[in-house]
């Protein structure tokens, strides 16, 4: 799912077809990573200088609240957001903000969303399209409520 930030900032969902919606976001470097090769923007977080790695994690705190209080609003079996930055697969700075809820699997409702089967996440069922479109809107308002605030 992407969002629109004026902030250059990419956001995305994906559901793995469990239900689960990954968020991620990232500081896309100039110009923008390409999935396989290397970029010549930050492919980890100490790349950055000190002042643009507290700017990367408050945007990352700031989605992570934004998705937390959408889902929250959204679903009330929403139980809480996990954060990631990882960078294995694709090798440029961003970051995994994933919502979990009180009806995922009980054998990977406490494992990293990267355990469900991996045939789930390949699902043409569960590729990115208008159903996505409440969350979307959600979390970009939750957004600019943030942001408005700040």
């Amino acid at each position: 799912m992407l969002l629109n930030r004026p902030e250059r900032e990419a956001v995305g969902s994906v559901d793995p077809g469990n239900g689960v919606r990954h968020h991620h976001t990232g500081m896309m470097p100039d110009p923008p990573p390409h999935r396989h090769g290397l970029s010549k923007g930050a492919q980890r977080l100490s790349d950055l200088p000190r002042a643009k790695r507290l700017s990367f994690l408050s945007g990352m705190d700031q989605l992570g609240e934004a998705v937390e209080r959408a889902c929250r609003r959204l679903d009330p079996a929403f139980r809480r957001v996990n954060l990631e930055i990882l960078g294995n697969t694709d090798p440029f700075l961003h970051a995994h903000v994933w919502p979990r809820y009180e009806w995922e699997p009980a054998d990977v409702a406490g494992k990293p969303v990267w355990l469900y089967p991996r045939e789930r996440w390949t699902d043409e069922r569960f590729r990115l399209g208008p159903q996505h479109d409440v969350l979307r809107n959600a979390i970009s308002g939750e957004l600019d409520r943030l942001r408005s605030v700040t």
